[in-house]
């Protein structure tokens, strides 16, 4: 699901995905066939896509939903591993031939095994682009399906540009249609920033680059580093800047990458390599799937930690479909570069924001029919655990929380406050509705006047004044 969405958004085509789980008869074994018409697979690349383990397109530094292209080839080991089955694909680039092949994973040796005849080249007339990916695997759907159909809602949430169907083993349509053709802007490819540089990551530029000297490699190879800051990086690393960087000996690299944490001339990165949904289409979004009587989004300035560069993204929904929350639970919607976090929510540094966070000031009770929406997208997200379920409490991100959510709780404040000034003229015209017209008429009886007066034209001034 999320390598479809990912490839339609890095191209600017709107996502149609279409998920269908199917019972295969025997017991928790089922079969699951999902489509995309994103920018499909090169021949040359559809074997390893699938089946090597660690290939992948993620390797750049850009924001992206998975991390090192290990997420499908797990789904389809998985299905591999319980059921001995292998993965049927079909993908097109767009030109007149689409490929088919049929592959298993040698584990062993972390290689693809093609079968029957390896990959088929079969004709397009239409000039379809996208994927298809189908394998059967062991699982409980009945035990999961709260928890699928809540991913499939919080991803129609984010992505109100996308349509998305699933089709679930009973045969039930679950569709999330599109409401807006706009997009956000496709993140940029930049180079690493020198605070966020580990040893490996070092030694791989070392390896392929061309530079002669160390201020050349400096300047080359890291975001917002021109000469003049290498030279002074240098000095401050105690290094020579016409060194070859390839006669560096192992300390010397670790030396080079301990000073580039402490050094703080460093220009702090930009976000271009960043892709946020923005404050409209995540209100449209939240409009689309919860249909809240009020809703505010904001998107704080880009800001960094150790060198990544993120921004925040909050929302703030009240009323009509939202639901009250349980006693002691709060409604939180998490999300990581457009991703659903559905689990660990009371581990998240959004909900130790959220719990800090003085709401009486707002005239919020977390009582209250009222949701939370905290998005972050970051080239690295600081995510606590390698299950990716929750964030860590970095201050930076904390700080970027706190402030975007007290902005939509102000704007709510507002609102609630202009709700409780026109509940309260209602209330007074309804009295006075009750009770003018037969003060007009005892008054017309004690001034002995024929008719009483129209008191009508008041309550016509009060009501265009809610």
């Amino acid at each position: 699901m999320e390598n479809a969405l990912d490839a339609c958004e890095t191209h600017g085509i709107l996502p149609d995905v279409h998920v269908r789980l199917q019972s295969e008869g025997r017991s928790n074994v089922y079969r699951i066939r999902v489509e995309d018409n994103g920018c499909g697979v090169p021949k040359e690349y559809i074997a390893s896509a699938f089946g090597r383990v660690l290939f992948g397109s993620k390797y750049i530094l850009r924001q992206t939903r998975g991390t090192f292209g290990l997420g499908g080839k797990m789904a389809i080991l998985y299905g591999q591993i319980t059921t001995h089955s292998p993965v049927k694909i079909l993908t097109s680039t767009g030109g007149p031939t689409k490929y088919f092949c049929e592959l298993m994973i040698d584990i062993q040796h972390n290689k693809p095994i093609l079968r029957r005849g390896g990959i088929k080249v079969l004709p397009n007339p239409t000039y379809w682009h996208g994927t298809v990916i189908e394998f059967t695997f062991e699982g409980d759907y009945s035990r999961a399906k709260p928890r699928i159909l809540e991913y499939f809602r919080q991803t129609a949430i984010i992505l109100p540009y996308a349509n998305i169907s699933f089709i679930d083993p009973d045969g039930v349509l679950y569709k999330f249609e599109r409401v807006t053709t706009e997009m956000p802007k496709p993140p940029q490819e930049v180079r690493p920033h020198p605070h966020g540089v580990d040893v490996e990551l070092l030694k791989r530029l070392i390896r392929r680059t061309r530079a002669k000297t160390l201020v050349e490699f400096i300047s080359n190879n890291f975001h917002r580093v021109g000469r003049r800051t290498a030279l002074k990086f240098l000095r401050f690393a105690r290094m020579d800047p016409y060194k070859d960087p390839r006669s560096l000996k192992p300390d010397e690299i670790v030396r080079i990458v301990s000073a580039m944490r402490k050094f703080n001339d460093f220009l702090p990165p930009d976000a271009s390599c960043l892709s946020p949904i923005g404050p409209k289409l995540l209100e449209k979004g939240i409009m689309k799937e919860l249909q809240p009587e009020f809703v505010v989004a904001v998107q704080r300035k880009p800001s960094a930690y150790a060198g990544h560069p993120f921004i925040v993204e909050a929302a703030i929904a009240y009323g009509s479909n939202i639901s009250s929350p349980k006693s002691g639970e709060i409604n939180l919607y998490r999300y990581a570069n457009k991703i659903p976090l559905l689990y660990d929510a009371h581990s998240d540094v959004a909900m130790k924001v959220i719990k800090s966070i003085k709401w009486s000031r707002y005239k919020i009770d977390l009582s209250m029919p009222i949701a939370f929406f905290v998005h972050i997208v970051s080239t690295k997200v600081p995510y606590k655990t390698v299950g990716k379920e929750f964030i860590a409490d970095r201050p930076e991100i904390a700080y970027e929380i706190e402030w975007a959510l007290k902005t939509c709780a102000r704007k709510l404040r507002t609102y609630l406050t202009k709700k409780e000034r026109k509940a309260a003229i209602r209330r007074k015209i309804n009295i006075l509705e009750r009770y003018l017209p037969k003060l007009a008429e005892f008054a017309t009886e004690l001034a002995g006047k024929p008719q009483p007066p129209d008191v009508s034209r008041l309550f016509r001034g009060w009501r265009r004044s809610e």
